[in-house]
């Protein structure tokens, strides 16, 4: 009776033992279940986004809505196709944007529509497939009459569009990436049948903005609008190789009314080319790029010019007004280029406020272009030239001051040089100015320029006072909340 008393009485005490311990468990669980709780649904991430824009849109979507995969190798060209399609039912309430989330998105070229944005996240990468059989043809341009590249047609942009109204392609500084080491490998061993595709090209379009965003390794030209106006860019970064082929930055041709501002450009050639057309196909089409404010631009490439006019201007090229410039290890600050044949004018053009770093010329005007489309062209087809102003420019380690060459019978007239300082390389050329069929005025310059061009002028060289149209456009504050 004792000994069962014991075992009882021990068995007790285990058993009150493991409850308490059992209890001091939950409790303590349960504590942390206060602060650790894990809801039932998980809610998706949600970002939100803000950005300056002409309009905001009142419909938003994102990639992955249509079956986008952003992993770098599975291509979403038809997600990219389906979401436009799909957002242009709304453009007559409100429009509508599609944002491109994080990843790597692999696609072949697609078309945007009007009343719409292009939303690329921070650290989202739009990547041009490399088969050049996802990259369908399209008919040359008619104010070239052929591919730039090749006779015959071209492969289309990466983004493209054409007769659009309110286009905007935007982001946190997301990348679109050509990847077009491929396209100049094949450009180089002449194993292309058409012209290379550029990175984005908008036709016959109105309202465009197109603004913080980095560019990369574009096939050829970066950004191409042709035949538009209202035409905005934006804090652009675009990079390339300096020896990738004809990877221009920013490229209006036969546009009118174009703001560029705050932009970063390394080249493969001009940072900017102002064009109008090629030959007779431009002198037919005859739309010339006009009122173009170019500002705050930062350039390097060491083969071409800071900023280019032509040498396709057959179309005319007038009224473009640049200022605070800054140039690095380029080849010329401001390039003419034009030749018997283009026809049209080059005319009022104004520069002032140019730091130039490292330069072949400081100024370069060519009238012996030698590239036409065809030999159908008319070699009387003269252009003028006429109206060109350089103001408060200086120039460090520079080579050769200028290099100003027009054409015999038809000069290059109305040019005029105020407040230059060129400062000479160590291995600077003993002719510091060439100047033949150019006549003009300077003041303040240094070195001296050469004699067409030392008539007396007082003051700085004109630079239009009254703001271009394009000056007016405000931008709205737009801001959204994603999936993504």
């Amino acid at each position: 009776m004792e000994l069962r008393t014991k075992k009882s009485s021990s068995l007790t005490i285990k058993l009150t033992t493991w409850l308490l311990l059992l209890i001091a468990t939950l409790s303590v669980q349960s504590a942390h279940a206060t602060w650790r709780r894990i809801p039932t649904e998980s809610k998706p991430d949600i970002t939100s986004i803000k950005y300056q824009s002409l309009s905001c849109r009142a419909h938003v979507s994102s990639l992955s809505e249509f079956g986008g995969v952003g992993d770098g190798t599975t291509l979403n060209t038809n997600a990219f196709r389906s979401a436009v399609d799909h957002l242009s039912q709304y453009g007559s309430t409100g429009g509508g944007m599609l944002y491109v989330p994080a990843g790597k998105w692999l696609t072949g070229p697609f078309n945007l529509t009007s009343h719409f944005t292009l939303f690329l996240h921070k650290d989202a990468v739009l990547l041009g497939t490399q088969d050049v059989n996802q990259w369908p043809l399209m008919d040359p341009l008619p104010s070239y009459g052929r591919g730039r590249d090749k006779p015959g047609g071209r492969y289309s942009s990466l983004i493209g569009g054409s007769n659009l109204t309110d286009v905007v392609i935007t982001g946190n500084n997301g990348t679109i990436d050509g990847q077009g080491a491929s396209w100049w490998q094949k450009f180089h061993k002449n194993q292309l049948k058409y012209t290379r595709g550029y990175l984005i090209e908008l036709l016959y379009s109105d309202q465009i903005l197109i603004s913080n965003l980095t560019l990369v390794n574009s096939p050829a030209w970066n950004i191409h609008p042709v035949y538009s106006s209202n035409i905005v860019v934006s804090s652009i970064t675009i990079l390339a190789p300096v020896n990738s082929p004809n990877t221009d930055g920013i490229n209006p041709d036969s546009c009118s009314h174009v703001r560029i501002e705050d932009c970063y450009v390394v080249s493969g050639d001009d940072c900017v080319a102002i064009k109008s057309g090629w030959d007779e196909y431009g002198i037919s089409y005859g739309m010339p790029s006009q009122h173009i404010a170019i500002r705050r631009l930062t350039c390097v490439s060491p083969t071409s010019a800071v900023i280019a006019l032509g040498s396709e201007m057959s179309g005319g090229i007038q009224d473009v007004r640049a200022e605070d410039i800054t140039a690095i290890n380029s080849e010329s600050g401001v390039r003419i280029k034009t030749a018997p044949g283009r026809g049209a004018y080059v005319k009022g053009i104004y520069v002032r406020g140019m730091n130039l770093n490292t330069m072949k010329w400081a100024f370069w005007m060519t009238g012996n272009y030698k590239s036409h489309p065809d030999d159908k062209y008319d070699p009387n087809a003269m252009p003028e030239v006429t109206g060109i102003s350089y103001s408060n420019v200086v120039a460090t380690e520079v080579k050769i001051a200028a290099r100003l060459e027009g054409i015999p019978n038809d000069a290059f007239t109305g040019i005029c040089i105020s407040n230059v300082t060129i400062g000479l390389a160590p291995k600077s050329k003993k002719q510091l100015w060439t100047c033949t069929d150019v006549e003009g005025v300077s003041s303040d310059v240094s070195p001296a320029p050469c004699g067409p061009l030392s008539g007396a002028h007082q003051g700085p060289c004109p630079f239009p006072t009254e703001p271009l149209p394009v000056d007016s456009i405000e931008f709205k504050q737009c801001s959204y909340e994603v999936n993504g």
